[in-house]
């Protein structure tokens, strides 16, 4: 099982969204560009992108699993995760301190980075920007 500890540090550290966007004179919120690497920065060939981009800074999970999302997953590709992620759990209620919701949480991240990828619920409408 995942510590419920590590996924609520997951979620809340430097490699989340929310710091990296801009209003624009319209009033909107927008992603900004990512910065580029640092010079020193370690880099992957991230398999979600299929290019070499800059790596996360450290495994984002203990493990086995968190060596293999480190070793080809680029940060950029994580913090889209970490998104979609928020959304699953949300839309299909995974309780994150169970078993089940632990199960169902990492089937979706192994889609989402090496399957088929990881679907949007079926009931599931975005909200639209005012």
């Amino acid at each position: 099982m995942i510590r419920h500890t590590r996924l609520a540090a997951m979620t809340s550290s430097d490699d989340t969204p929310g710091g990296n966007e801009k209003a624009t004179s319209c009033g909107h919120t927008h992603a900004a560009s990512a910065p580029p690497p640092a010079p020193d920065a370690r880099m992957v060939n991230c398999v979600k992108f299929g290019k070499t981009m800059e790596s996360l800074p450290k495994p984002p999970l203990k493990g086995e699993l968190g060596q293999r999302i480190y070793d080809n997953i680029s940060r950029e590709a994580w913090r889209m995760w970490l998104e979609h992620s928020k959304m699953l759990v949300n839309e299909y209620r995974l309780d994150l301190m169970s078993e089940a919701g632990q199960k169902a949480w990492l089937t979706e991240l192994e889609k989402y980075f090496w399957g088929e990828g990881s679907q949007l619920p079926p009931d599931f409408v975005a909200k639209k920007s005012k």
